[in-house]
């Protein structure tokens, strides 16, 4: 089963092939995606990475979290589900 991880604290130079080259030293990566703005383009700062094997998503937040890339300390941990669109407008 995939097993998703959110990565925060990301620069700004960080795009989608960085980020894959980045959590590849940790296993296979099946997708990784840096969230952007839809206006400007500009990343927001995060984004995701998914392994389809739970032991290389386990090893990828042990080995990188709180790891410097580009000048920043990154956030790794495991994704949380999205909330509904109107449950998150109330918190």
């Amino acid at each position: 089963m995939a097993k998703k991880l959110y990565v925060g604290n990301l620069p700004y130079s960080v795009d989608d092939a960085k980020l894959s080259e980045v959590f590849s030293a940790a296993g296979s990566v099946d997708s990784a995606t840096v969230i952007s703005d839809k206006f400007s383009g500009r990343s927001k700062g995060f984004g995701f990475v998914e392994f389809s094997n739970d032991d290389e998503a386990q090893a990828a937040i042990d080995k990188l979290n709180g790891t410097d890339v580009d000048g920043r300390s990154i956030v790794v941990n495991e994704a949380r589900p999205m909330k509904p669109r109107e449950d998150r407008d109330r918190e």
